[in-house]
């Protein structure tokens, strides 16, 4: 397995990192190698496969891989065993100022995404507590593969203000485009709209979340499970 190849200097990002809004957050383009996602796209699984879990209903119209049952390429699996790696947290630190990064190997609610037209995710603050691990979760990482994506489309990622009123901003989901954001109770984001994507289009993604064995006090809330903004 070659060695992760990382496009943009973490410190240099750090001061914009911290200090953006609704709270601290950064959209990145071309993190990665073209290469390396288009060969995880190539062999993203289709939508209609048995691995991919279900979820329908008023809050979440979704698909997440079943990754503890399926049988995913070697190609997908070295992807993401290097978004675990020495490397990744390194430099995940190097940007975020949180140290001892811990990441979640078994991909708990994350790893392969995919929504199809119609579909969206409600506005929402995540889990805090990983259920296996009992570490605090503090960082989301997104990574987008959609190529030739069109903003008519829409599949935007909303970023929401710390009292739930509005949406601050709006990131499409275009191809090696990556968002990296601290993950508290008040870190409300979400896919809200129902996709607008021509029909056999989805909008495909990875995401990856990492921990620590603690938290900043003025962070810590009893263990809680996904909180939606409620229309």
């Amino acid at each position: 397995m070659a060695a992760l190849k990382l496009h943009h200097d973490a410190a240099s990002l750090a001061t914009k990192y911290r200090d953006a809004n609704p709270f601290p957050h950064i959209v990145i383009d071309g993190l990665f190698d073209d290469a390396a996602l288009d060969a995880v796209l190539r062999e993203f699984p289709a939508s209609g496969e048995k691995q991919w879990r279900r979820f329908d209903n008023p809050l979440e119209k979704k698909l997440g891989y079943s990754h503890e049952t399926a049988t995913i390429s070697k190609t997908t699996r070295d992807f993401l065993n290097d978004m675990n790696s020495f490397e990744m947290l390194l430099w995940l630190e190097a940007l975020t100022g949180i140290e001892g990064l811990i990441p979640d190997p078994y991909f708990g609610g994350g790893g392969l995404h995919q929504i199809e037209p119609g579909g969206f995710l409600k506005v929402h603050a995540d889990f805090n507590v990983h259920p296996k691990l009992k570490l605090d979760r503090r960082l989301n990482m997104l990574i987008y593969l959609n190529r030739d994506w069109r903003e008519e489309w829409g599949g935007h990622l909303e970023l929401w203000s710390r009292d739930r009123k509005k949406c601050v901003e709006r990131i499409l989901p275009v191809f090696n485009r990556t968002v990296v954001f601290s993950t508290t109770d008040t870190s409300f984001h979400g896919h809200p709209h129902p996709l607008a994507s021509p029909p056999g289009v989805t909008r495909k993604s990875v995401s990856l979340y990492y921990y620590t064995a603690g938290r900043p006090a003025d962070e810590r809330s009893a263990p809680h499970d996904t909180i939606f903004i409620a229309d």
